[in-house]
């Protein structure tokens, strides 16, 4: 059989969970001998779309296969595109509603692997309430609500904090940036201070860490410091990055979310091989960093209490 030539498609390079998703693509390939050819997005939903398509329509660029971890939708159309031309399609974390048709008269592997989101949510909520306990205030970035990924995850933290805490939303993009404009826009507002918020929980890594940075550069000392004794929480759980902020105490906590994209093209390839299609859908279980039974509650004095 021919050496796999793959084309990766991801949402930006300003995350560290996408880039560990390149990086676990690429060892991937090297394992199976495979050509992996990676392509970065910038946020941007219909440069994605195009990306894809100058792949698809030009016969020698063509790739054997394409993972792609969509910014907006899933690209239904683009999707029946690259497997009309006899190319597998492969959707990384994103709900899909279009695969069972598509896989009806497919003659390539067409499949997704997600991260199970609700469940890192409801991670995320039980974090919370082994912080807060069953009252108080959590600021809460979310990532930007066009993907599935963002709602699925705020539903399961939704359904496991407790129903003490009420929750203020702010909106992120996944980056460090989003995270620090969220934060530094929200302190502006006198409501800020009025609200008593006892933790930052965040719904990636990058976007906690952009919002201490807000907190980090704030003038007031005494305001920064109570700011900065809050936890701050996210998600992904990088090595190098969520895991590492946890070690060093920038970070209270995360949920350890693997990178896919290696599963995926192992999956890929043994489809190739045996001429079957991998199951539609295949989920990744996430656990929580520390442990659950090893986070400290905070005591009830809150940044609004006391700046």
């Amino acid at each position: 059989m021919e050496k796999l030539n793959a084309l990766v498609s991801l949402i930006t390079e300003d995350n560290d969970y996408q880039l560990e998703q390149a990086a676990s693509a690429q060892a991937a390939a090297i394992k199976l001998g495979a050509n992996v050819q990676i392509i970065y997005a910038n946020n941007d939903a219909v440069l994605q779309t195009q990306q894809i398509l100058q792949f698809i329509q030009e016969p020698a660029k063509r790739p054997d296969a394409i993972l792609v971890e969509p910014v907006g939708t899933g690209m239904p159309q683009v999707a029946k595109a690259a497997v009309s031309a006899g190319i597998a399609w492969v959707v990384i974390n994103a709900g899909v509603d279009y695969l069972p048709q598509l896989r009806q008269h497919a003659m390539v592997p067409v499949f997704s692997v997600m991260s199970d989101h609700e469940e890192i949510g409801r991670i995320q909520g039980q974090q919370i309430a082994a912080i807060l306990g069953e009252t108080g205030c959590v600021l809460y970035i979310e990532g930007p609500g066009i993907r599935d990924v963002a709602r699925m995850r705020t539903k399961g933290m939704m359904s496991t904090k407790p129903a003490g805490i009420m929750v203020k939303t702010l909106k992120g993009d996944w980056t460090q940036q989003s995270g620090y404009h969220a934060v530094k826009s929200w302190l502006g507002l006198t409501t800020a201070r009025e609200m008593h918020v006892g933790m930052i929980a965040c719904q990636n890594d990058d976007m906690a860490n952009g919002a201490r940075r807000a907190f980090e550069e704030l003038t007031d000392m005494k305001e920064r410091d109570a700011w900065l004794r809050l936890p701050i929480t996210g998600c992904d759980g990088v090595p190098k990055a969520g895991q590492a902020w946890v070690r060093k105490g920038r970070l209270a906590a995360t949920v350890l979310s693997p990178p896919l994209l290696g599963d995926a093209m192992h999956l890929l390839a043994n489809a190739r091989k045996s001429g079957a299609q991998p199951a539609e859908r295949t989920l990744v279980a996430p656990s929580s960093f520390p442990a659950l039974s090893d986070l400290k509650r905070v005591s009830a004095t809150s940044a609004g209490k006391t700046s």
